[in-house]
């Protein structure tokens, strides 16, 4: 009865459960390998166009599997081409490489002590994104494939991205870099996929979203304009820090009565106000910076608009004058809608049915949006939280920890996917 209704199962909408995959031998034998790996690029974490060793690691290993190896790409980026034994388009797969300044607060036998320079200081190293978990599983992708090119129809691009979490002031760097050196040409790619592990999302379980994954990143600077006068006679000067509350109720009011909200979701956050010296004295100027998040096209352009219409004016109605500068951080991470039902079958295949879920769009952002602006991607969650733990550990805090466990899933969807779409 029990293999019966299995069989309805399968027949009916797809197996509940992992199938039988052509690597099973291979991916047994790889996991050890890929948790090695992760944890001592963990221990030895490096900072966004600093990532020196972890590019010569991978860069070793891609050479020793009998790949076309490029190195220095958008500083620090490696690049591996596997070509198939058979003719066919040329995909990508991408993986990030950067740590973060934040001190790692756990004890780990693999625990980053390591120290670097942020900004003119020595401050304390963590991959507290799982940046090293993503370049583990993407060698272990690559080993695998590289074992069996008779398989491929057609090329595979390996992609190892510094400086995901945004290059050093001043320079360059990240996903908008390597694509200005060309890393999608020479063979031209049709398609990318990535991945990002996710310490809140159960080991085992992989959640994706058609159209906006995760949100363009806008960092925006007002600066406002008064006039300067003794904080006991606020009629004889115009306060900057008056004009600063009224803009920052006055963006508020374009996401709860303008944006069109049950579209998708945004977000206008004034994170830093600075002015004046002392209290009784009201200054001149002000300066406030913040980020926009938006998850679709025609919002992100009516929110920046209004912002731009909507800041000047508030300021000239109290006297005093204002403007605002953006700057794009991240595009909207977008997963092309034919492309993501096309790879669905394949995460399927590799999790089970239950276990590839839907999920709601996440405010943060990632800079593979630069690769789908250019051409169509699919960016998925992999889960990395211990089954049945009741706390999770947060991305980007000292807290951050995920479970090793989660590691052969990413391996097993990249290739099954890689291999799938090039076949048809």
């Amino acid at each position: 009865m029990r293999i019966l209704l299995i069989t309805i199962l399968t027949f009916c909408g797809g197996s509940l459960f992992a199938q039988n995959l052509r690597f099973e031998k291979d991916y047994k034998k790889i996991e050890s390998k890929v948790i090695e790996w992760r944890r001592e690029i963990h221990k030895n974490p490096e900072l966004s166009n600093r990532e020196f060793k972890t590019a010569e690691k991978i860069a070793k290993h891609l050479e020793s599997l009998g790949m076309e190896v490029h190195t220095g790409i958008a500083h620090t980026g490696v690049v591996g081409i596997l070509k198939g034994k058979k003719n066919g388009k040329t995909i990508a797969l991408r993986a990030d490489m950067d740590a973060l300044p934040v001190p790692e607060r756990n004890n780990l036998p693999f625990k980053s002590t390591v120290k670097a320079e942020f900004k003119g200081e020595m401050v304390p190293v963590m991959h507290a994104c799982g940046h090293d978990s993503h370049v583990a599983i993407l060698m272990g992708v690559a080993e695998i494939l590289s074992k069996h090119k008779d398989q491929i129809n057609g090329t595979i691009k390996f992609i190892f991205q510094p400086a995901e979490e945004g290059p050093p002031p001043g320079e360059e760097g990240g996903a908008s870099l390597m694509i200005k050196e060309g890393v999608l040409k020479n063979p031209d790619v049709e398609a990318i996929f990535g991945l990002h592990i996710n310490s809140q999302t159960p080991v085992g379980v992989i959640r994706y979203k058609p159209g906006g994954t995760m949100a363009a990143v806008q960092h925006f600077t007002i600066n406002v304009k008064g006039k300067q006068s003794h904080g006991s006679q606020p009629w004889s000067g115009i306060d900057p820090i008056l004009i600063s509350a009224k803009i920052i109720d006055g963006l508020q009011t374009i996401i709860s009565r303008e944006a069109e909200l049950t579209n998708e979701a945004a977000v206008i956050t004034v994170g830093k106000i600075t002015s004046g010296v002392r209290f009784n004295i009201i200054p001149e100027t002000a300066e406030m910076i913040g980020t926009v998040r938006t998850l679709d096209y025609d919002m992100k352009e009516q929110i920046t608009r209004r912002m731009q219409e909507m800041v000047p004016t508030i300021a000239k109605a109290y006297g005093g004058n204002a403007s605002i500068i953006f700057k794009d951080n991240t595009d909207i991470t977008y997963n092309d809608l034919s492309l993501t039902e096309r790879v669905i079958p394949s995460l399927k295949k590799v999790a089970g049915d239950r276990n590839v879920q839907l999920q709601k769009a996440v405010t943060g952002g990632e800079d593979f949006s630069y690769y789908q602006n250019k051409i169509p991607g699919f960016f998925f969650f992999l889960g990395g939280m211990t089954p049945g733990n009741t706390e999770s550990f947060p991305h980007h805090t000292p807290d951050f920890m995920i479970d090793d466990s989660g590691l052969l899933l990413g391996v097993k969807a990249l290739t099954e996917m890689s291999l799938d779409y090039l076949e048809n």
